[in-house]
């Protein structure tokens, strides 16, 4: 064997060895876990799914940290003005700084999505390529997300070390050349719906965010055979019994009904006729009727 051969094969053999003392049986099984919600909310929301696992395994030290194991919250994210949940205090850059508290992971999940899929400062990175790991990554630390200067760094390091980013191909590439031009989520007390366009039908919009297309129905209040015209409010979760804190009342306008007030807030449209005390069967409101809702 000649020295450049034996230099070589030392360096790799050094790098074997550090790559299996930098991998992390706590890091490993926390991928096994939450690697399917990761895609899952890869395909709602466009977030690249090694970005959101390498960020629950950093923010949480891999679901062992003391906000994750007792408040569920997976991403360090605090209270901030618009936020009206369940909350925790907790010392991070201050003492006793106000994070969000939530009931399962799955919830922390889903509101890390929504976190970032609603923030204006953040609204450059989906302009980014799904498999853009590197750019997102540098993104949210270029946005303010952490103030570690190294934070993007350490998120690169933990998808290259563990290979996250093949999630980002197999769930990714693949269900958006299936899915073609993926529609625009937004926001409505707290619940993600998209506008729908001419064409859709409820298996095409189950096939995209692999939600069945009864829930979608029920969700939405819509009877087996509805046909899109576009442009309608379709909720990818189910509706609330009331709105949120800052609607109190709407005030009827022309071409609104029952229906279309309870999609604009959110509402199940049972609730709402329970709010106002009318029978499913009641004669649309007038304009300038007043409707509860709450």
């Amino acid at each position: 064997m000649n020295i450049r051969k034996g230099l070589l094969l030392a360096c790799l053999l050094v790098a074997f060895s550090l790559s299996a003392q930098q991998r992390n049986k706590a890091y490993e099984d926390y991928i096994k876990k939450y690697r399917e919600l990761a895609v899952r909310e890869m395909k709602h929301y466009h977030i690249p799914a090694s970005i959101t696992l390498a960020q629950g395994l950093l923010e949480s030290g891999a679901g062992k940290s003391e906000l994750a194991r007792k408040s569920h919250n997976h991403f360090g994210i605090k209270c901030g003005r618009g936020w009206d949940g369940p909350t925790v205090s907790h010392d991070d850059d201050a003492r006793g700084e106000c994070f969000r508290k939530y009931k399962h992971p799955k919830e922390s999940y889903e509101d890390h999505s929504k976190f970032l899929r609603t923030g204006s400062r953040y609204a450059f990175l989906f302009n980014l390529k799904v498999t853009d790991y590197k750019g997102w990554a540098r993104g949210l630390k270029r946005a303010g997300y952490a103030t570690d200067p190294r934070y993007a760094d350490r998120l690169i390091g933990i998808i290259e070390l563990y290979h996250l980013d093949q999630y980002d191909r197999k769930g990714g590439l693949q269900w958006m050349k299936k899915v073609g031009e993926p529609h625009q989520p937004y926001l409505a007390n707290d619940l993600v719906y998209i506008l729908a366009r001419p064409g859709d039908t409820f298996s095409l919009l189950s096939k995209e965010f692999d939600i069945s297309a009864r829930k979608l129905r029920s969700w939405n209040d819509l009877p087996k055979n509805y046909q899109f015209r576009g442009g309608e409010v379709v909720y990818l979760e189910k509706k609330r019994r009331k709105a949120s804190k800052e609607h109190f009342v709407h005030i009827v306008k022309q071409g609104d009904s029952m229906y279309s007030i309870a999609q604009t807030y959110g509402i199940r449209l049972d609730r709402l006729y329970k709010l106002n005390k009318m029978a499913a069967d009641a004669p649309a409101p007038e304009v300038g009727d007043r409707i509860w809702l709450r």
